[in-house]
C-alpha cells in the first residue's frame, strides 16, 4: 500500500489531461450544432464534475492508505493479544474470528484495486474511449475506505476478545493437599523445578534431563509433587515462565492411545474429529506441538510405556536447538522404575514417605485441634505412626478421626491399624483399593509373582526379610517355575525380587541383602488374602510378632494355605492331631522359648512343602516329621541347642536342609537316600565326622556350605579318621558352589579341574581348631547365596598359588577374608600391573592381620575394587587408614557397606592429608583422585576407634548415606553433615554423651538429624 498513493499521482495528472481533450472535442462538435455561446457552458459543465470526482479519488486514495495502516496494527496487536490468551487457556471469541476473517477480506480487495491502477499505469498510452472506464477504481477506493473505517471502529471489540467465562485449561487441576513443612516433599520438588530450569550449557554439555521420572509407591504423593510443582510455574512472573504451554493429562491404569490423543486435543484446543485414525490425529497433534515455543508435558499416572511417536508428541532433544535454545520437556509419574527405564527417562526422582515428625504434621492437618488433646495425642500419635509415613493413608485417617474425642474411638482406631483390619472410613475404597492396583499389574515371566508377594505379608511389620531365605521358601512352594537348577531358580527369584522393589511393593530392609513391606502395603497383601478371589489359593494364617506365648487350637482352619506364628514368644504348641490338609508353609521361626515340637502336632500338615523352626531352642524334632512326604525345604538355622535329627530318609523330595548354626555333631541317619536335595548347608556347626560313602551318593546336590564347621575335608579320607576324601566332592557333577575347610594347600592348587565347574566357592586353607570356631560361634552365617569366597588363614599370600592358569584368575570370585595372617609381599611376585586378581570382587572382610591399610592390597596384587560393595574390618592394631594416597586410589563407587571395629592406631577413613594435595593437583592420569570417595554409601559402622578424628573433609561427602552407627570413637567432635546432604540418613547411633558434646555449623542440621538419633 505504500506504493498506492505515488501511482494515483500519476494516474490523477493523466486523468485530467484525458478528461480536457474529451472535453474539448465535445465542445467543438457541439458548437458546429448550437454556437459558440453554448462552448463554454457545455465545456464547464463537463469538466467540473470530471475534475471533482478525480479530486476525491485522490483525496480518498490518501486516506485509505493510512487507514490501512492503521488498521495493520490493529491487526498485529490483535494477534499478540489472543496469543497471549491462549497460551492463558483462553479460546478466542467468535466476533475476533470473524473481524480477523473480514480483515483479510478487505486487504485482498485494496490489493486487487491496486493491480488494476498498476494495469491502467501500463497501459496509459491507450487512449480511453470514455472517462468511465476508470471509475472502478475510484468507487472500488471509496468502497474499501468504508470498510477499513468500519473495521477500526469494531476492533474495541466491546464483548470482549475472549469467551466468557472459559478457559482452555493448561493442566488438569487435580487438588491435593500441599507440601508446605515436608521438607523432603520440598526438596524433591526443587529437584525437578532445577531440572526444568536447566540452562543451556548444561545441556550442550550432555547434562541436564528432557526426561524426567517421578516414581514411587501409590499413596506417596507423586501427583501432589507435580500439582505443586505446576502451581509454582504458573505463578511466576510472565518473564520468568520457562514454558510457553503447560499440558497435564492422566494417563491412568486402563491405558487407551486413543482417549490420551482426545485429551491432548482438548487441552490444545483442537478439533476432535470424528472417525479420524489415531495416525492422522497423531500427525495434527505433532503439528501444533512443534508451533511451541517450548512445552512441558506432563503425563501422570503411567502403567506401561507410551510410544511419545503414536501419541503425537515430538521426541524432546538433550541438544539445544538453534530457534528453540532451550529444550521441550516431559515428566511422568509412575509406580514402577521399569515404567521409566522403558521411556527412557534421563533422571528419576524417587518420591518417598514422609518421616515421622512430617507425618504428624499432615496427620493433625487432617485430624483437626482434637488430635492433640492430652488424652488424645499419645494414641493419636501412635495412629499416625502406623500409617507408616504414607501420605494417603495420613489425609485418610486423620480425616475420619476429625471431631472424635472419644479415647474408647482413637484405641479401637489403633487396633484395627495394627491388626490390618480395614475398619476405619475410607481407608478401604481410597488406600487398599488404590494400592491394590500395582498389585493388579504384576506381570513376571511364568512365575506366580502375586503369590510371591502375598508371601511376604507372612513376615511382620518392619522385618527385614534375608532375601536367599525368602527365595528359598518361593522354590520350595513350586512359585518359581520349574528351572533346570537351583543356581536359575535363586537367580530368578532374585530377579522377582528385584521386580517387586522396581513396582514399589518391597523395598530396601535395614541390612545388606534384605527386603521388607511398607506397614500399609502388607495391611493390603493380608487384605488381598483375605478378601479377594486372587487370595483364595493364598489365604493365610498370619500372627507374626504379635507377641504371642502359644497357639490357641481355634484360631486354626482348614481352608488354610499358609501360616504364620512367626516372631512370637511360643512356648509350647498344641500336642494333638488336627487336620490342615491345604497348608504349604509353616513358620515358627524366631520363637526363642519354644523348646520342643510334640509329635502329634506336625501329623496334620502332610501337605507341607516348607518347614522352618530356625531362632528356636529345640533340641530335637519328632519322628512325625518323617510323616512329611512332601517336604521341600526343611530350614533349622540358629537353632543353637539343636544336637541331632531323626532319620531323614522318607523325606524323599527334600530339596533344602538348613542346619547352620546348630549343636549337631552328626549327619541325621538315612541322609544319603536324599537323592533329590540341592542344597545343604552345615555351616557353623560341630559336625567332625561324615562316613565314607555318604556325601557323593547325593547325586545332586548343587550347593554345600560347611562354612566354619568343625569338619575339614581330606585328600585320603582314611577309614575311621572321621574325614571323607576330596573325591566325593569332585564327583559330584552338578555341584556349583562349594564352601569347605581343607587341611592340604597341594590339593587345592595342584589339581585345580574342580575349580572350573564351581560358580562360587568359599575355601578354608589350613587346620581348623576349636576354639576359633567356638570364638565365632555368635556371629552372622556366611551364606552361599551371598559370597564366593578364598579364605587364607595362619599363613601369609606367598602362599597364593603360583601354577594357576589365566582362566583360572579368581574371576568369579565375589568374597574375600583375609584372617590371623601376618602378611608378606615380595615385589617378584607380582603380577602384571594390568590385570585385577579379583576383578569381581564384591566383599572384602580382614581380621587380625598386620596392615597398615587396605592400599597395600590395592599395590601389590593390583585390585582395583570396581564392584566393591562391603568392607569388614576389625582387630587389625596395625591399621592407619583403609585407603593410603601412596599408592592408586579406587574411587569405590559401589561400596554401600564400611565396618571398622576394635583397630587402636585407625585414625582415618582416608589418608586426606596427602589426598587433598592429590585433588588439587590432579591431572587425567590412572592416579586422579575424586572428590568423593565411596559417594554410594548406605550404611558405616564404627566402633572401638580412639584415634579417630573425623568421618571426611570438606571436599568429600556421602550423599546416599542411610545409616551411621558411631560407639567409642570419642574423638569425633563433627558429623559430615549440613542442611543439604542429611535428608537421606534414617539412623543414627551413638552414646547420648558423644552426640550432645558434638559440634555443629547451624542449628537446622542438628535439629533435622535429632530425630534420627537412636541412643546406644
Amino acid at each position: 500500500m505504500i506504493t498506492l498513493k505515488k501511482k494515483g499521482v500519476v494516474l490523477f495528472l493523466h486523468l485530467i489531461c484525458v478528461c480536457i481533450s474529451l472535453a474539448i472535442m465535445d465542445a467543438v462538435l457541439s458548437s458546429m450544432a448550437g454556437g459558440l455561446l453554448a462552448v463554454g457552458k457545455n465545456l464547464f459543465g463537463f469538466i467540473y464534475p470530471k475534475i471533482k470526482t478525480i479530486i476525491r479519488f485522490q483525496s480518498n486514495l490518501e486516506k485509505l492508505n493510512k487507514e490501512m495502516g492503521n488498521l495493520t496494527n490493529l491487526q498485529n496487536n490483535v494477534k499478540g493479544q489472543i496469543e497471549a490468551a491462549e497460551r492463558s487457556g483462553h479460546m478466542v471469541a467468535p466476533a475476533v474470528t470473524k473481524w480477523l476473517e473480514e480483515l483479510e477480506d478487505i486487504k485482498n480487495e485494496v490489493n486487487s484495486i491496486e493491480a488494476s491502477m498498476e494495469s491502467n499505469r501500463k497501459n496509459k498510452g491507450i487512449r480511453c474511449p470514455t472517462p468511465s472506464c476508470c471509475f472502478p477504481c475510484t468507487l472500488g477506493v471509496e468502497k474499501s475506505l468504508i470498510e477499513v473505517k468500519r473495521l477500526i471502529e469494531a476492533a474495541s471489540f466491546p464483548s470482549g476478545m475472549v469467551v466468557e467465562n472459559y478457559q482452555l485449561k493448561k493442566v488438569e487441576h487435580i487438588p491435593g493437599p500441599s507440601i508446605t513443612g515436608q521438607s523432603t516433599a520440598y526438596e524433591n520438588l526443587m529437584k525437578v523445578m532445577n531440572l526444568l530450569n536447566d540452562d543451556v550449557a548444561a545441556a550442550a554439555a550432555g547434562g541436564g534431563a528432557s526426561r524426567i521420572g517421578v516414581w514411587g509407591m501409590g499413596g506417596v504423593g507423586k501427583t501432589t509433587l507435580v500439582n505443586n510443582l505446576n502451581n509454582k510455574l504458573e505463578t511466576a512472573p510472565a518473564a520468568a515462565q520457562p514454558f510457553s504451554i503447560i499440558i497435564w493429562v492422566t494417563v491412568s491404569k486402563e491405558f487407551n492411545l486413543e482417549r490420551l490423543q482426545t485429551q491432548l486435543l482438548n487441552r490444545l484446543n483442537l478439533e476432535v474429529k470424528a472417525g479420524e485414525s489415531m495416525k492422522s490425529t497423531a500427525s495434527r497433534l505433532h503439528e501444533r506441538l512443534k508451533m511451541e515455543k517450548r512445552f512441558l508435558l506432563i503425563l501422570d499416572d503411567v502403567w506401561e510405556a507410551i510410544d511419545l511417536d503414536d501419541l503425537g508428541v515430538p521426541q524432546p532433544q538433550l541438544q539445544p536447538q538453534p530457534e528453540f535454545p532451550m529444550g521441550n520437556k516431559i515428566i511422568l509419574t509412575t509406580r514402577s522404575l521399569d515404567v521409566c527405564r522403558q521411556m527412557k527417562t534421563d533422571i528419576d526422582v524417587k518420591v518417598d514417605v514422609l518421616n515421622e515428625e512430617e507425618s504428624w504434621q499432615l496427620f493433625t492437618q487432617n485430624a483437626g485441634m482434637v488430635a492433640s488433646l492430652p488424652c488424645i495425642q499419645p494414641i493419636a500419635r501412635e495412629v499416625s505412626r502406623e500409617c507408616s509415613g504414607l501420605p494417603l493413608a495420613i489425609i485418610v485417617v486423620g480425616a475420619s478421626m476429625r471431631g472424635k474425642t472419644t479415647e474408647a474411638l482413637w484405641k479401637d482406631a489403633l487396633y484395627a491399624l495394627q491388626r490390618s483390619v480395614p475398619r476405619i472410613k475410607g481407608i478401604e475404597n481410597k488406600v487398599y483399593r488404590p494400592l491394590k492396583w500395582s498389585y493388579d499389574s504384576l506381570f513376571f515371566q511364568v512365575m506366580d509373582i502375586k503369590s510371591c508377594f502375598l508371601y511376604c505379608s507372612l513376615y511382620p511389620e518392619d522385618c527385614s526379610i534375608e532375601v536367599n531365605e525368602l527365595v528359598q521358601c518361593w522354590i520350595a512352594e513350586g512359585l518359581v517355575g520349574e528351572v533346570q537348577n537351583y543356581e536359575d531358580s535363586l537367580n530368578r527369584g532374585i530377579a522377582l525380587v528385584e521386580n517387586l522393589k522396581d513396582s514399589c511393593l518391597l523395598e530396601k530392609g535395614a541390612n545388606i541383602d534384605t527386603v521388607k513391606m511398607h506397614d500399609i502395603v502388607r495391611d493390603v497383601a493380608l487384605w488381598i488374602a483375605s478378601s479377594s478371589k486372587d487370595g483364595c489359593n493364598n489365604r493365610s494364617l498370619v500372627q507374626s510378632g504379635t507377641g504371642l506365648n502359644q497357639i490357641s487350637e481355634g484360631t486354626l482352619s482348614e481352608s488354610f494355605k499358609r501360616v504364620s506364628f512367626m516372631h512370637n514368644n511360643i512356648r509350647a504348641l498344641p500336642d494333638s492331631t488336627i487336620q490342615f490338609p491345604m497348608v504349604s508353609s509353616l513358620l515358627l521361626q524366631h520363637n526363642f522359648p519354644l523348646q520342643t515340637v510334640p509329635e502329634g502336632f506336625l501329623l496334620g500338615f502332610q501337605a507341607l512343602n516348607v518347614l522352618n523352626l530356625s531362632e528356636t531352642h529345640i533340641r530335637t524334632l519328632p519322628l512325625s516329621l518323617l510323616q512329611l512326604s512332601k517336604l521341600r525345604a526343611l530350614i533349622l538355622r540358629r537353632c543353637w541347642y539343636l544336637k541331632k535329627l531323626p532319620p531323614v530318609g522318607n523325606l524323599r523330595l527334600l530339596e533344602v536342609l538348613d542346619c547352620s548354626f546348630t549343636d549337631l555333631e552328626l549327619l541325621p541317619e538315612g541322609i544319603e537316600n536324599l537323592t533329590n536335595l540341592r542344597l545343604l548347608d552345615l555351616s557353623v556347626t560341630r559336625l567332625t565326622f561324615i562316613p565314607n560313602g555318604i556325601i557323593s551318593q547325593l547325586s545332586n546336590l548343587e550347593i554345600v556350605d560347611m562354612t566354619n564347621s568343625f569338619y575339614t575335608w581330606d585328600t585320603m579320607g582314611d577309614v575311621g579318621s572321621g574325614q571323607t576324601p576330596f573325591d566325593e566332592l569332585r564327583c559330584l557333577e552338578r555341584l556349583s558352589a562349594l564352601f569347605i575347610n581343607l587341611n592340604c594347600y597341594n590339593l587345592a592348587f595342584n589339581d585345580v579341574s574342580w575349580i572350573e565347574r564351581l560358580k562360587r566357592f568359599h575355601i578354608l586353607i589350613g587346620p581348623t581348631n576349636a576354639k576359633a570356631a567356638e570364638v565365632k560361634w555368635s556371629g552372622r552365617a556366611t551364606h552361599y547365596e551371598k559370597r564366593m569366597k578364598w579364605l587364607v588363614k595362619d599363613s601369609n599370600l606367598e602362599k597364593m598359588p603360583k601354577n594357576l592358569p589365566e582362566k583360572y584368575h579368581f574371576s568369579g570370585l565375589k568374597s574375600l577374608t583375609i584372617a590371623d595372617c601376618d602378611l608378606k609381599f615380595q615385589a617378584a611376585r607380582l603380577i602384571g600391573p594390568e590385570i585385577d586378581l579379583l576383578p569381581n570382587l564384591e566383599e572384602l572382610t580382614l581380621r587380625r592381620t598386620i596392615l597398615e591399610s587396605v592400599s597395600e592390597l590395592v599395590h601389590h596384587l593390583h585390585l582395583r575394587f570396581s564392584r566393591l560393595r562391603i568392607i569388614k574390618v576389625f582387630n587389625c592394631n596395625r591399621l592407619k587408614y583403609l585407603f593410603s594416597s601412596t599408592c592408586f586410589v579406587p574411587t569405590l563407587e559401589n561400596l554401600e557397606f564400611i565396618t571398622v571395629g576394635s583397630c587402636e592406631a585407625f585414625v582415618e577413613l582416608f589418608e586426606n592429608a596427602k589426598l587433598e594435595e592429590l585433588v588439587e593437583h590432579a591431572t587425567s592420569s590412572q592416579t586422579l583422585v575424586p572428590n568423593c570417595f565411596a559417594p554410594n554409601l548406605r550404611i558405616m559402622k564404627l566402633e572401638n576407634l580412639p584415634k579417630l578424628t573425623t568421618l571426611c573433609r570438606k571436599h568429600q561427602s556421602w550423599h546416599h548415606l542411610e545409616k551411621l552407627e558411631v560407639i567409642n570413637c570419642n574423638l569425633i567432635k563433627k558429623l559430615p553433615f549440613n542442611i543439604q546432604n542429611a535428608n537421606t540418613i534414617k539412623e543414627i547411633t551413638g552414646k547420648l554423651q558423644w552426640w550432645n558434646h558434638l559440634e555443629w555449623d547451624d542449628e537446622d542440621t542438628k535439629s533435622s538429624l535429632q530425630q534420627h538419633f537412636i541412643p546406644c
